[in-house]
């Protein structure tokens, strides 16, 4: 029989064996169910809504860098109401995809109403069949863990700093001579720089690929954040959060770790990035904005920190230049009422900090729950923050108080004829200085107003402290009621020459109790000083000469010398002119200096000079608050030195007014520790010198005996007498002025 098409068979074809080919060629399909994940917490929809949630959810997905279709989702219906189930089924590509799905979607808030649950199919399959019966666990061996703050129980109380030299990092201890020690030294700790945590907590180092967090006494690695070619970073004020910028966009490349705490395709080409600490997981990322708004051809900077902390970490803002504050809730990063606020021109802002009285409140409001006390319980005031806006047009300068999150303006004050406007709040949230760096009306010069705003008091008064000359630095005294001010009117002011050194004035500014004004206290003219430190508690502060390649004076002053001055802080009368107490403690020198800081307690002050700025002789020094030099250190290639903060005292106000009240009785156990550490190194120069007057009596021994052995050989006698050499005799006159009288001739 003839077979179609001309093909033909026969049946021995039907005999041979194509197993060899089938077992080559087969395809497995995949039994397990590894790659698949279930999802629960997804809204009850019909069938209408079907291909738009859907939609939705593979968006969801794709935010964290999974490449879901719809229809890799199975979605279980309900035969009775025609509506799903409220969970679907997701297969994705690998069983490792699966669970970075897992750890990155569970919990993901979908909507409003609508919260994630992720689990893998395998799991739940597993759980199921799981056997119930009970067995005890072994009990694990307690490892105790470091504590992060254990160098606060020191038993000398020191301080401990910071330095950078060369490719060597130090952790130093400050006390006495015989306790200054290094507690931890490493090579190579870090590429760049090295930053303390704001309450000293742990510290930070720099590298290529990231950041990297250490503490305890044994210095530790704690905590590892990846962002690559990392330049600079920011922590929040409560150490909650970190803010790493990289000038270098960030980039994901094929098959990166994926995890919370990895980067995503949707964070490509940002450049700014915020960290939880404690859990070390990515929560948003940013793109830098510059400051350049209208002209193209202005040279673009960024401001630094680009991301600003309100006071108990709960919002974070960043400004958009002449648009908008966006203002972020934690940990969520989510949009705070999901709009930013717009304002037209805005420049710059300052979130207010909290004082010790804010921080109270908080603290005992965390600890009374809310309904125990009825009509007792204090109400906290909200979060604020300051912004201003240039001139426009016939619109004046605004400077504008506001608060979070009632977005409520509290005061608003308008200005005139602004070139700048600088923003400075006092540590204790108790007073603003609005620094407006004012013009003529030819623009021709310049002058400055201080706007200083009671923010303590009812309406939030406002007084304007007028300068004719120009304001260069500006700060507040913490915890005070002062500020000082460094001005000049140098011709050489705006552009200064190689080795021209800018002539200043120094003025002191204190409240006024009653009138609520602020008194000019006292002028230093005719300094060179651009830079002031206020000690941390106040009182006492330096004047210095940074930055410059000719002068490097340091002065130290003390604005409380005389018990009236102090008094007067508090409210008291008296006949004496303000500002008599003002005192000069001392005055030094530090070539090249070029940074200048106060240590925790307010009692030594550090100056260094950095190679990062110059070449000369770079090392530090530590001063007391006189100006007395405790140490200096010249070394090559110093770059950095930095105090360890310390966290706010545990001790309460009652408790700390009982230590002040025993401060003598308090200070006899030091004074007796001074005299015991004095003794020890009277004693100890003492067994030194005597360690050597042995060793050149021992050595005088030896060389005798050598010497008669010598003789002994060349048949002399031992103890023979050398004979003597020639002496020669010097004669030294000396002139002597016994007394001295200059007379007058008169012509």
């Amino acid at each position: 029989m003839p077979v179609p098409n001309g093909i033909s068979h026969s049946a021995e074809e039907d005999d041979i064996d194509y197993s060899d080919i089938e077992a080559k060629y087969r395809v497995e399909m995949e039994e397990g169910f590894d790659n698949i994940i279930v999802v629960d917490g997804v809204p009850v929809i019909d069938e209408l809504k079907l291909e738009k949630l859907l939609s939705k959810i593979c968006k969801e997905f794709g935010k964290k860098g999974l490449t879901v279709k719809a229809s890799s989702i199975h979605v279980p219906w309900d035969k009775t109401t025609g509506k799903s189930k409220g969970y679907i089924f997701m297969e994705l590509q690998s069983p490792e995809e699966a669970i970075y799905a897992q750890n990155a979607m569970h919990g993901h808030a979908f909507d409003s109403k609508h919260t994630f649950a992720v689990n893998r199919f395998s799991d739940i399959d597993y759980f199921a069949n799981l056997d119930e019966t009970y067995e005890e666990p072994q009990a694990s061996t307690y490892v105790p863990k470091e504590h992060l703050r254990a160098w606060l129980a020191d038993p000398q109380g020191r301080d401990q700093y910071v330095t950078y030299r060369n490719d060597q990092v130090a952790v130093h201890w400050h006390g006495k001579p015989s306790q200054s020690e290094v507690a931890y030294e490493k090579a190579n700790w870090t590429e760049l720089y090295v930053q303390w945590s704001p309450q000293g907590t742990v510290l930070a180092t720099l590298h290529r690929r990231g950041i990297i967090l250490y503490g305890g006494p044994s210095w530790k690695e704690l905590i590892r954040f990846a962002h690559p070619l990392v330049k600079l970073m920011d922590f929040s004020p409560n150490e909650q959060y970190l803010v790493t910028w990289s000038n270098e966009p960030i980039v994901v490349p094929e098959g990166a770790p994926q995890g919370p705490q990895y980067f995503s395709p949707e964070d490509e080409g940002n450049t700014i990035a915020v960290w939880d600490i404690k859990t070390g997981h990515l929560l948003r990322t940013f793109p830098t904005q510059s400051n350049a708004q209208d002209d193209p051809n202005a040279k673009k900077q960024m401001q630094w920190p680009a991301l600003k902390w309100s006071g108990d970490d709960k919002y974070v803002a960043r400004v958009t230049p002449g648009q908008q504050i966006s203002v972020y809730e934690l940990p969520s990063m989510a949009l705070l009422g999901k709009k930013s606020v717009k304002i037209e021109g805005v420049v710059d802002f300052e979130w207010c900090p909290l004082g010790d009285k804010d921080k109270d409140e908080m603290e005992r409001d965390a600890k009374t729950p809310s309904g125990l006390v009825p009509g007792k319980a204090k109400k906290v005031r909200e979060n604020m923050l300051v912004y201003w806006t240039p001139e426009v047009a016939n619109q004046p300068a605004r400077v504008t108080l506001m608060s979070f999150p009632s977005r409520s303006l509290l005061r608003s004050k308008n200005l005139f004829n602004v070139t700048e406007c600088k923003l400075y709040w006092q540590n204790q949230g108790d007073f603003l200085c609005v620094k407006v760096d004012r013009h003529t009306k030819t623009k021709k010069s310049i002058f400055c107003n201080m706007e200083i705003f009671r923010v303590r008091e009812k309406d939030f008064p406002v007084e304007v402290v007028e300068l004719k000359d120009t304001v260069t630095d500006f700060s507040w005294e913490p915890r005070g009621e002062r500020f000082a001010i460094v001005s000049s009117n140098d011709p050489n002011l705006g552009n200064p020459g190689p080795g021209v050194t800018i002539k200043t004035d120094v003025s002191f500014f204190q409240l006024e109790h009653g009138k609520g004004d602020f008194k000019l206290l006292k002028t230093l003219s005719g300094r060179t000083s651009n830079t002031i430190r206020w000690s941390p508690r106040g009182r006492h502060l330096v004047l210095a000469t940074v930055g410059s390649s000719t002068k490097s004076e340091l002065e130290f002053w003390d604005l409380d010398f005389t018990a009236e001055d102090a008094g007067r802080r508090e409210g008291q009368t008296f006949k004496e002119e303000w500002g008599s107490g003002i005192q000069i403690l001392g005055t030094a020198d530090h070539y090249g200096v070029t940074d200048v800081e106060w240590d925790p307690s307010g009692r030594y002050l550090a100056t260094s000079a950095s190679a990062w700025r110059h070449t000369l002789e770079n090392g530090y020094a530590i001063w007391d608050f006189r100006g007395q030099e405790i140490e200096k250190h010249i070394l090559d290639r110093f770059k950095q030195f930095l105090w360890r903060p310390r966290p706010r005292t545990l001790l309460t106000k009652e408790q700390q007014r009982l230590i002040r009240k025993n401060l003598r009785e308090f200070s006899r156990a030091f004074d007796e520790e001074d005299i015991a550490e004095e003794s020890n190194v009277s004693a100890e120069l003492i067994a030194h010198r005597k360690r050597l007057v042995d060793e050149w009596n021992a050595w005088r021994s030896r060389c005798k005996k050598e010497v008669a052995d010598e003789r002994r050989k060349r048949g002399k006698k031992a103890n023979e007498p050398e004979p003597e050499a020639a002496k020669e005799e010097i004669a030294v006159w000396i002139d002597e002025v016994i007394e001295q009288i200059e007379e007058e001739i008169m012509d």
